[in-house]
């Protein structure tokens, strides 16, 4: 399903990313642990189109991704949930909900994505209609989840 193959990536001239290579089948689980700065962040960031590579490659289903720009990683079936969870403060739940579902091929699943959520998070439903900022920290995990769900991702990256 993906496939990393030596990458290299860099922030501003410093090298963050030393030739990295992992592959994910289907229906898998993969763990990448480290400390801190190691470059686990800054690897899925590049996976989700977010960063691009000066080296090596990135596939996602036969398909090269490493030079594709975010919006069409996450159209071709990759959800990232950042570490930081890049919420909407001033969206409540619902509305927070609904921008992870911008993606083509769920716009006609929108119901069924929210019933899936909701049924994953019974608390996000309770708070459907409470803004983002005022949820605890347990509450925006689960809606930063839940977001990333939405889009009904064959991948699902967790940071």
């Amino acid at each position: 399903m993906l496939s990393v193959q030596h990458i290299h990536v860099y922030y501003d001239g410093l090298q963050a990313i030393h030739g990295v290579s992992l592959s994910v089948k289907a229906n898998e689980f993969v763990s990448i642990i480290g400390p801190n700065g190691a470059g686990k962040s800054t690897l899925l960031k590049s996976i989700a189109g977010l960063l691009v590579p000066k080296e090596g490659t990135i596939q996602f289903e036969g398909a090269m991704i490493h030079h594709q720009p975010p919006h069409r990683v996450a159209g071709m079936g990759i959800a990232l949930i950042p570490e930081e969870g890049w919420l909407f403060p001033q969206m409540n739940v619902e509305e927070n909900l609904l921008m992870g579902a911008y993606v083509k091929r769920v716009r006609g699943m929108l119901k069924k994505q929210m019933d899936f959520v909701f049924g994953l998070f019974p608390r996000l439903e309770e708070r459907k209609h409470q803004q983002a900022q005022t949820l605890s920290g347990g509450e925006r995990q689960m809606l930063a989840i839940g977001r990333g769900l939405m889009a009904d991702p064959k991948l699902l990256m967790l940071d």
